[in-house]
């Protein structure tokens, strides 16, 4: 906090620091570097009283504000590890993160405001905290002037803050203590906590956000992510607020409360480099130019995407429709566990070319090698291959907490001394890099990392749905849609009910943005002899491409992909 705060404080305090574009349109609230440090102090110092330690692990489940970032940079001053959990998530998926780390204590909001609905916070963390017996305070900001039950262990955080010292001399930490933990998916069903630590991380994050968008003094940088995700971790807070940025906090939705809310955004806070994801931009495509034509765009200079490879249609469209043809657009490939971006096109010779889609260029120090099946490295251009990254860098990930055996299976196993990045990709006739996407059974979802596991662990617990299988399948607007399997015991009736009961458990085990968007009743599963469920084959049936099965003779009955074919094409007639 020291490099994000302090240093800014002492030069220009009055700098603005973020920008809270809150959810009510038109009410931005600007914090200056002052403010912001005394924000972090008082919170600290609330944190220090209720005997958070160095060490400590403190949940944070809370919507986009300065506070939220306040809470961050408190656990950082005093030395304690921040998770922060998506608000978006389940009380079960944030009970599961609690549990897994460890933490002593949630902050939160009595509510969460987004797109113009409430959101209720604090009954969710009730809820989680159930269970949690590593608990010992729950913080409660107000984010509304609703009225919310506060029980023994619940503490009003703002009335502590107002008593608290507005000093907080920073805890003094080694290079590589842990600064927070991160959950993202896997390939298996659990969560898993990524680490970050302290001086690398910050210094990627920093030097990434500086060059790939060559920010400049002054600047306003607009990364609409959430902060429950690692952009909004990288890019909202700690590379911004490192390089004594002006950085803008996005608490409401695309489309709230229309589909012009982003570039009215800018307009109104002559917003400089607009960060976001394809996600949003495929949305907004679909309502047409003129409600990005109605304001004013010229602050703009640079556009980032992030979260999943961008489609050529979009890109051209936030290029030429967003960007009126000058803007420099930086599509970004990088992952949690990199800490911050690894290839962009930017930074490159002044004016080098950007080929739309493409990633392209490595950052300073990331050196990719793709390999083949075999696990050599695939030399030569025009050639595609799982990607891997050939030596170190500051922000990668250095475990996963509690398990780091996990963490060298899953990363550094497949491909012996290279990190495999999970992903697959292509490079150019140029030498340039393009994300092909993963290679394994994770799928994204509107930019959201999702293993399918996760979901069919929360189908497998329906009485009457013995056996799930999972597979993505391309989305015109998420990028990738969960496409559901399911055998149902014999005798079962009331097949829709049950499929609603299935969504609802999606959501309340995961979140609403798991829920599959196709459920389809099958006799079985097509399976090896050993019993492992085929879900490539599952993969051809959605995407249409049956003609093209490959190798059936691997499966114990063969025939059971005709089924399946059927089954599909019934359903895909039925729905139409």
């Amino acid at each position: 906090t020291v490099n994000c705060l302090d240093q800014h404080v002492e030069k220009s305090p009055n700098r603005v620091a973020l920008i809270w574009e809150r959810d009510e349109p038109g009410t931005a609230v600007h914090v200056t570097y002052r403010e912001l440090q005394d924000l972090t102090c008082r919170l600290a110092n609330t944190l220090k009283k209720y005997g958070i330690q160095k060490g400590d692990r403190v949940a944070i489940y809370m919507s986009v504000s300065p506070l939220s970032v306040a809470a961050m940079l408190a656990c950082a001053r005093i030395g304690a590890v921040h998770t922060v959990v998506f608000a978006g998530f389940s009380a079960e998926s944030l009970a599961g993160r609690i549990m897994d780390s460890g933490c002593k204590a949630v902050i939160t909001y009595n509510q969460g405001v987004r797109g113009g609905r409430t959101i209720e916070l604090k009954a969710t963390v009730d809820e989680a905290v159930k269970n949690c017996p590593s608990i010992k305070h729950v913080f409660v900001a107000q984010r509304t002037d609703n009225k919310v039950q506060m029980g023994d262990r619940d503490i009003p955080l703002e009335e502590e803050m107002t008593k608290a010292d507005s000093v907080c001399t920073p805890e003094s930490m080694d290079s590589e203590d842990m600064l927070f933990m991160l959950y993202t998916s896997g390939s298996t069903g659990k969560p898993k906590g990524i680490v970050h630590t302290q001086a690398g991380y910050l210094l990627y994050a920093a030097l990434t956000h500086k060059y790939v968008f060559d920010y400049q003094q002054g600047d306003v940088f607009g990364c609409v992510a959430d902060i429950g995700w690692i952009t909004g971790h990288s890019y909202v807070v700690y590379g911004p607020l490192c390089n004594g940025a002006t950085s803008v906090l996005f608490e409401s939705t695309p489309v709230y409360p229309d589909p012009g809310r982003y570039w009215e955004v800018v307009q109104r806070l002559k917003i400089n480099q607009f960060y976001g994801a394809p996600t949003a931009i495929r949305l907004l495509l679909n309502y047409g130019e003129e409600w990005v034509k109605k304001y004013d765009r010229s602050s703009l200079k640079v556009l980032g995407s992030v979260g999943e490879p961008i489609n050529k249609e979009a890109w051209q469209w936030f290029y030429q429709v967003v960007g009126e043809g000058r803007c420099t657009l930086v599509d970004t490939w990088w992952q949690t566990e990199t800490g911050g971006i690894c290839i962009a096109p930017r930074p490159s010779e002044e004016k080098a070319e950007i080929v739309p889609a493409m990633a392209m260029r490595p950052f300073f120090g990331i050196v990719p090698v793709l390999m083949d099946e075999n696990g050599e490295v695939i030399e030569g251009n025009d050639v595609s291959g799982a990607l891997c990254i050939a030596q170190p860098w500051p922000g990668m990930a250095r475990t996963i907490h509690g398990d780091h055996q996990r963490f060298i299976d899953a990363y550094f196993k497949a491909y012996p001394g290279y990190y495999f990045t999970g992903d697959g990709a292509y490079r150019s006739q140029k030498g340039y890099y393009q994300i092909t996407g993963r290679m394994d059974d994770v799928i994204n979802i509107s930019g959201h990392r999702l293993g399918t596991a996760e979901i069919e662990d929360a189908m497998a617990d329906h009485p009457e749905v013995p056996e799930t299988a999972v597979v993505g399948y391309p989305h015109k607007i998420k990028g990738e849609g969960a496409f559901a399997f399911i055998v149902l015991k014999e005798q079962t009736a009331h097949v829709d009910h049950i499929k609603e009961e299935l969504k609802t458990i999606v959501a309340s085990k995961i979140a609403k943005y798991a829920v599959p968007d196709h459920i389809l009743v099958v006799k079985r599963l097509p399976k090896t002899r050993s019993g492992k469920i085929v879900r490539r084959l599952l993969r051809k049936v959605v995407t249409e491409q049956s003609s093209n099965m490959g190798d059936v003779t691997t499966l114990d009955d063969p025939s059971v992909v005709k089924e399946i074919l059927d089954a599909y094409q019934k359903y895909k007639k039925s729905s139409s």
